[in-house]
């Protein structure tokens, strides 16, 4: 005789549910008065103005946007979202140099998003310890860019 297993898909998914606030991500953000495009200026101009390097800029609002019918969702994610990945040799290798391991958390990235109008720049924040120097230099980018 088989015995009967109820089926826990509707458990698990309530228990993943229910626990999705406690999953929320850890980021630092600030609202910008302005639009898309001048966020993403402000960022550019101020990761610039501290003499580093942006490696990339993904426009990831536009990819979702391009992608969503071949994943079968017509939810609209952004009306635009951006993220700028760069990093600084000098902050980078005094991590580093500390611990090995913190190339785990290079290159570092400040995102800007706009979902109906309302204009983000954030960034998602680092573990204590000698990460917060890389924390504090992503804060003063995206507060001074929302300024």
């Amino acid at each position: 005789m088989i015995a009967h297993r109820p089926n826990l898909i509707p458990v698990v998914a309530a228990l993943a549910l229910s626990a999705a606030p406690a999953l929320a991500v850890d980021a630092t953000v600030v609202e910008f008065d302005g639009s898309f495009e001048d966020a993403t200026f402000a960022v550019e101009n101020e990761i610039l103005d501290r003499g580093l390097v942006i490696d990339y800029v993904a426009h990831s609002g536009e990819m979702l946007a391009r992608t969503a019918s071949d994943v079968g969702s017509d939810v609209k994610l952004f009306d635009g979202a951006d993220i700028f990945v760069f990093c600084s040799a000098v902050q980078s290798r005094k991590v580093l140099e500390i611990n090995p391991a913190n190339i785990a958390y290079c290159p570092y990235s400040i995102f800007v998003t706009d979902r109906a109008g309302k204009v983000e720049i954030g960034f998602r924040n680092f573990p204590q310890g000698e990460m917060q120097q890389i924390q504090k230099l992503l804060d003063a980018i995206i507060h001074s860019a929302a300024q």
